[in-house]
C-alpha cells in the first residue's frame, strides 16, 4: 500500500507519498501555481511511478456540521462540501480544487478528504455553542468547529510519546503558530476548548486575521466605509478581517520573519503587533490552564512560528511563570502524516466490512 497526501492551498500544492509503514517516499511543494489542474499534474509527474497507489488523501479545512470523519469523495458529497467554502474562504475552495484535479488524473483511485475540524467534533456543548438564540444557531449551524485539528492531533500524539504518557490520559495546552494561530486545551486526550470557532477568523491575532473583536466593529465598518451596504461592501469587510488585519495590519509586513527582523531594529509598529499577539496568546493559555484545573502535563508549541524561532515561545513562557514550572515542548507538526494515518484507518475499516 502507498498513500499520496495532497495539501492544496491558494497558490501552492504540498505533497507527500507514504509507504504502508509510514516511511516517506517522496515529498515536495509547488509554489505560485495559478491552475490547480496543472499543479496536480506536475505533482504526479514529479512522483513518477504510481503503481501500487491505494488512495489520495486531501486536507480539507472545514467539514461543517456534516462531515466529522474521513470521507471518500463522490459526486454527491463533493457538492455538499462546496457549501462550506464560505466558512473557510482562505482554504476550502483550494482544498476542493486539489481534490477535483486529482480525480481528473486518477479517476480509479480513492480520493479521501480528511478534515481539520474533525478533531473537535466532540467538543463539550459549553465550548461548542455561542451565546446566540438557540433556534437560530441550530437553523444556520452556527457552532464553534475549531481548526488546525490535524496539527493539534499529531503533536498531541507526539507529546504523549515523548512524555511517556498514554494519549488517552494526557492534558495539554497546544499552541499552533504559523500563518494562522490557534490554541487548544486537551483533557484526557480530547479537546475541550479551542480558540478558533465557526470559521478560522476567531481567536488569536494571526498573520493576516484579526482574531477576537467586538462584533459591533463589523457593523460599524459596514456603516463607516463609503457606499451602500451591499454584497460588495460585505466582501470588502470580509477581506479586511481575513487578509488585511492581524500582524500585517498592525505592522505592515506579510511575513513573521520580517516582523521579527524589524522588531529587532526597534520598529514601534512591530513591537505593538508582537505585544498584542503575545498578550492574546497568554490570555488564552491562562484560560485553558484554569479549564484544566492546573493539571497540565505540558505546553506544546508547533507550526512554523511555534516550533521555529524560539523568541515567541520564550516570551510566552516568561509571561506565564505564575502558572508554575510547566514543561514546554516545541514539536514540528506533520499534518500530511496525520492525514495518511486517517486514510489508512478508513481503508482498513472498509476492507473489514
Amino acid at each position: 500500500m502507498s498513500i499520496l497526501v495532497i495539501n492544496s492551498g491558494s497558490t501552492s500544492v504540498k505533497y507527500k507519498l507514504f509507504a504502508d509503514d509510514e516511511t516517506e517516499i517522496k515529498q515536495g511543494v509547488l509554489e505560485n501555481i495559478k491552475d490547480h489542474l496543472k499543479g496536480v499534474k506536475q505533482v504526479l509527474r514529479e512522483i513518477g511511478d504510481l503503481r501500487g497507489l491505494d488512495a489520495v488523501g486531501h486536507r480539507v479545512v472545514h467539514g461543517g456540521d456534516k462531515f466529522s470523519k474521513p470521507l471518500e469523495i463522490n459526486a454527491e458529497n463533493f457538492i455538499e462540501l462546496e457549501k462550506f467554502n464560505g466558512l473557510a474562504p482562505l482554504h476550502n475552495p483550494y482544498n476542493l480544487a486539489g481534490i477535483k484535479a486529482a480525480g481528473e488524473y486518477l479517476p480509479q483511485i480513492k480520493q479521501i478528504a480528511v478534515f481539520d475540524t474533525a478533531f473537535y467534533a466532540g467538543l463539550p456543548e459549553s465550548s461548542r455553542h455561542y451565546g446566540l438564540p438557540i433556534e437560530l444557531a441550530r437553523q444556520y449551524k452556527i457552532y464553534r468547529y475549531g481548526f488546525h485539528g490535524l496539527s493539534h492531533q499529531y503533536v498531541m500524539e507526539e507529546a504523549a510519546d515523548k512524555l511517556k504518557i498514554t494519549a488517552s490520559k494526557i492534558n495539554l495546552i497546544i499552541c499552533h503558530l504559523g500563518g494562522g494561530w490557534s490554541a487548544t486545551a486537551v483533557k484526557a486526550g480530547k479537546p475541550i476548548d479551542t480558540s478558533m470557532g465557526w470559521t478560522p477568523l476567531e481567536g488569536l491575532v494571526m498573520m493576516t486575521r484579526c482574531g477576537d473583536i467586538d462584533p459591533s466593529i463589523v457593523l460599524g465598518l459596514l456603516k463607516f466605509l463609503p457606499g451602500e451596504i451591499n454584497l460588495e461592501k460585505i466582501n470588502q469587510v470580509d477581506d479586511m478581517l481575513n487578509h488585511q488585519s492581524g500582524l500585517k495590519g498592525l505592522a505592515g509586513v506579510n511575513n513573521y520573519l520580517e516582523l521579527i527582523k524589524i522588531l529587532s531594529l526597534g520598529d514601534e509598529h512591530a513591537k505593538l503587533a508582537f505585544d498584542i499577539a503575545i498578550s492574546r496568546l497568554v490570555k488564552y493559555i491562562g484560560a485553558y490552564w484554569t479549564e484544566l484545573e492546573g493539571r497540565v502535563n505540558a505546553i506544546i508549541f508547533t507550526g512554523q512560528v511555534g516550533a521555529g524561532n524560539p523568541l515567541t515561545r520564550n516570551r510566552v513562557m516568561a509571561r506565564i511563570k505564575c502558572l508554575g514550572e510547566l514543561p514546554m515542548l516545541a514539536i514540528k507538526t506533520n499534518e500530511e502524516l496525520m492525514i495518511m494515518r486517517e486514510v489508512k484507518k478508513l481503508i482498513s475499516q472498509n476492507d473489514r466490512v
